[in-house]
């Protein structure tokens, strides 16, 4: 938006409650938008009875409240580090508003995120996959099929897999410790990593929501594997085009002997995948495709 718009802030008391949580609120055109990029934990109903639009993040197709008439979807996005963006938009506002400590622990983990750029396009074919995730206390089934997917990596005779499941800091792993990585990774070792992979893998995360990642496995040119979508999508990436979909984890087996024998279907998704990117996700598709919404109607 600062790259298109002179942007302004106003602290505004009636939305207080929202400082250094992950919600964007603002006007344009005389009219109110918020953007939910929370876990899909629901609508927040006071919020979306106080403005116009509400675009959420992780609009759950099983959802009630999400099917409400002013609650529209997002395509796939990711965070960066954008700190002096903050800084520059907010200034003192933002210690002010949100608290120092709160602000410098976003400062933090910004830093670790590289900066955006849309990556210029390359194709490689080789038998490595990368895969790494956390274990989730109370998401069973997300660690479940994680674990399916690494486990089948390293059966096949075919593959050089790398990473696993990470350990989580209490010790208890939760029945995983076959499937557990040697080591934990960077932000950017892990982007880099998964742009060399043969297959980035993505399953629905906490609750169900995107997985952050997406979106920039998609600018990265990566062959994404993906089990079914439990979010809505403006645009859904077409299978055997722009992504892979299985209908189920017992199927990563026999499709990873299958993409070792068909580079010529990798290299079309993979390549389609990155188009997809640059037609719905770059930073400018995102705005013009928000604020297109948001002008259509009177």
């Amino acid at each position: 938006m600062s790259d298109n718009f002179t942007l302004k802030f106003h602290a505004d008391q009636g939305f207080e409650k929202w400082n250094g949580k992950p919600f964007l609120i603002f006007e344009f055109q005389n009219k109110l938008v918020a953007i939910d990029n929370d876990d899909p934990i629901g609508v927040h109903q006071d919020l979306y009875d106080q403005v116009d639009f509400y675009f959420a993040t992780n609009k759950l197709l099983d959802k009630i409240d999400y099917q409400q008439e002013n609650v529209l979807p997002l395509f796939p996005h990711y965070p960066i580090n954008n700190w002096t963006g903050y800084a520059k938009l907010f200034g003192f506002n933002w210690f002010s508003q949100v608290g120092g400590k709160a602000c410098l622990k976003d400062i933090y983990a910004q830093r670790r995120r590289p900066a955006y750029q849309n990556y210029e396009p390359s194709y490689d074919f080789s038998p490595y996959v990368f895969f790494a995730g956390s274990i989730w206390k109370k998401e069973q089934w997300a660690n479940e099929v994680r674990a399916s997917f690494i486990s089948a990596c390293i059966k096949n005779p075919n593959l050089t897999f790398e990473g696993g499941l990470l350990p989580r800091t209490d010790g208890d792993n939760l029945g995983f410790d076959e499937v557990l990585s040697k080591k934990r990774y960077s932000s950017v070792e892990f982007s880099n990593n998964s742009a060399k992979s043969l297959v980035a893998f993505n399953n629905p995360a906490v609750l169900g929501a995107i997985s952050w990642r997406v979106a920039e496995l998609f600018n990265r040119g990566s062959f994404i594997l993906n089990l079914p979508w439990m979010i809505d999508l403006p645009i859904a990436p077409k299978h055997g085009e722009e992504i892979h979909i299985l209908q189920d984890i017992n199927e990563v087996s026999e499709f990873l002997d299958f993409i070792l024998s068909n580079p010529e279907y990798h290299k079309k998704v993979c390549l389609g995948g990155k188009s997809y990117f640059e037609k719905h996700c770059t930073p400018q598709s995102q705005v013009h495709f928000i604020l297109e919404k948001v002008t259509s109607q009177p």
